[in-house]
């Protein structure tokens, strides 16, 4: 049988986690594994993307009907900042997942934003032609602002990587991505943050070993349908 994890395809596991066990299992990591290289001071760094779907709403309606094949598409930035842009699309299948992206100028941040996806077609990476092909096809539009502080760590073996994803908020009805003082909502009230971990083949046992330390529940988490809560 032909390994996803080789076509860029890879394991990811979701939990939610209460601050408690986000405490003690923080710490852990904190003593044991290295922090991602684009945290702070804190340990900490910033993501804001903005999510686009068709109008029928179907990478939403995807996910909530658990149908084995589908898409997000994104802009994702970080710390309030345009230095760093990213579109990225990311796929799920059989279980596994696969992130695809390219970086965007501002000017094509803006004009991607604001309807005009022609740039992507005179794009080099084979990736942003087929992003436009989608965009093209599917009439894709903005649809919600998603924003949270991120907390990362990392371990070489397996490519694994842990993030604590804290304070998930929705910039409801508004996609201005570059506007600090955007009004935002809480997106996950029932539970404080979420878990996620991302490996190729195999879990590592030195890795599972420290995340059953704390209490969490798996599940099909999605911080894009979450944010879109106050629409269905």
């Amino acid at each position: 049988m032909k390994k996803k994890h080789s076509n860029g395809y890879r394991h990811e596991l979701k939990y939610y986690l209460n601050s408690g066990d986000y405490v003690l299992l923080s710490n852990l990591l904190k003593n044991t594994l290295k922090s991602d290289d684009n945290t702070n001071e804190k340990g900490e760094y910033f993501i804001r993307s903005l999510y686009f779907d068709d109008y029928e709403d179907s990478a939403l309606r995807d996910k909530i009907d658990g149908v084995d094949h589908r898409y997000k598409v994104r802009i994702r930035t970080y710390n309030y900042s345009d230095a760093v842009i990213k579109l990225e699309c990311k796929h799920k299948e059989s279980g596994y997942i696969k992130k695809q992206s390219i970086s965007l100028s501002r000017a094509e941040c803006d004009a991607l934003t604001g309807g005009d996806y022609r740039f992507l077609l005179y794009r080099k990476e084979a990736f942003a032609r087929e992003m436009f092909t989608l965009f093209a096809t599917r009439h894709l539009r903005p649809a919600v602002i998603v924003d949270y502080t991120r907390e990362a760590y990392v371990f070489p073996v397996e490519n694994v990587r842990i993030t604590f994803d804290k304070n998930i908020r929705t910039g409801y009805r508004s996609f201005d991505i570059f506007d600090r003082e955007l009004p935002t909502y809480p997106a996950a009230d029932e539970y404080d943050m979420v878990l996620e971990v991302k490996f190729n083949e195999y879990l590592p046992t030195f890795v599972r070993s420290l995340i059953q330390t704390a209490s969490h529940t798996r599940s099909a988490i999605s911080k894009y349908v979450l944010s879109r809560k106050y629409e269905l």
